[in-house]
């Protein structure tokens, strides 16, 4: 499992759910399997856990227990997935937001710019979209869109003038050709950053991240038993801004919504005051794990 993905924050993550041994767990990114293998350490027999995961690669990290069911599947639909086991409530949700060590380290994932191969993205082989497909056919709104919202660089408008301009005459498809084009729009001596930025974006766009993260959150709640643990490892500002809008104000939008008499609905309460980030050591051997923001929350 440490070849396929070295878990961030293990043992913080587990510890915040305050697992109780005999009680019913979600890991929504079963990943290399890292977190789940802790959680099930810390279940008695009766205990139970489903994990989930949409990359069929990831499930070949099969746990072999009885007290774990695999899914496989997109987090977004937590629900449906915990109806089919009759499972009503559970005593704890863990998420580790973001992409495997695995996915970037394969070059025909097409996840890292270091690697080569085809701009391709996907987290599920049954997603259709790529990340050619969205550079090569996106509208100029949802370029501009996608860059903006999804990475923190300066000269988007030139950036998706050049990207409009350059598929007229020939297709983007290849992630060495897409870095060689990036390289005029990238600051100097912050090249690195910048491609790591701008693959992040077309990343989060081909797999619908943000809007499945959200359905996920909003789910949890719902799901979660009183005194249920919610334990969220995010990595983009996105993802911990929708984390904290639903500790905060009850909805990932962080809108102030409240009922005729007045009444907010805050069914969670932050265990944790300030947001917990990796130490320096984890950091050190995990490079990775630098941007890791957990936020730990209780079912009211």
């Amino acid at each position: 499992m440490s070849e396929y993905h070295v878990p961030v924050l293990l043992r913080e993550s587990v510890d915040g759910l305050n697992i109780n041994p005999d009680g019913v767990y979600v890991d929504a990114t079963f990943g290399g399997g890292g977190h789940s293998a802790e959680i099930l350490s810390r279940l008695s027999n009766k205990g139970t856990l489903v994990s989930i995961d949409r990359d069929s690669d990831a499930h070949n990290n099969k746990i072999e227990d009885n007290r774990l069911k695999l899914v496989f599947g997109n987090y977004r639909y937590l629900r449906n997935y915990l109806d089919y086991y009759g499972i009503e409530k559970v005593d704890g949700v863990l998420a580790d937001l973001g992409v495997s060590s695995h996915q970037f380290d394969v070059a025909e994932r097409g996840f890292s710019f270091r690697m080569g191969g085809k701009l391709d993205m996907r987290m599920s082989e049954q997603s259709s979209r790529t990340a050619a497909d969205v550079l090569n056919s996106a509208t100029e709104d949802d370029l501009f869109r996608i860059f903006r919202n999804y990475c923190d660089v300066q000269n988007v408008g030139r950036l998706v003038k050049s990207i409009l301009l350059r598929r007229e005459t020939e297709q983007f498809g290849d992630i060495d050709d897409f870095v060689k084009f990036l390289e005029p729009f990238a600051p100097k001596n912050r090249e690195i950053k910048y491609y790591a930025q701008i693959f992040q974006a077309l990343r989060i766009e081909v797999n619908d991240e943000i809007a499945s993260l959200g359905d996920f959150l909003t789910a949890v709640p719902q799901v979660l038993a009183k005194g249920g643990r919610l334990s969220v490892i995010s990595y983009h500002s996105m993802e911990d801004r929708l984390v904290k809008n639903l500790i905060r104000t009850g909805n990932v939008d962080g809108n102030d919504e409240r009922d005729v008499f007045g009444r907010a609905d805050l069914s969670l309460k932050p265990v944790n005051r300030q947001v917990i980030v990796p130490c320096d050591d984890e950091v050190e051997m995990n490079p990775r794990a630098k941007s890791a923001k957990l936020r730990i929350a209780e079912r009211v």
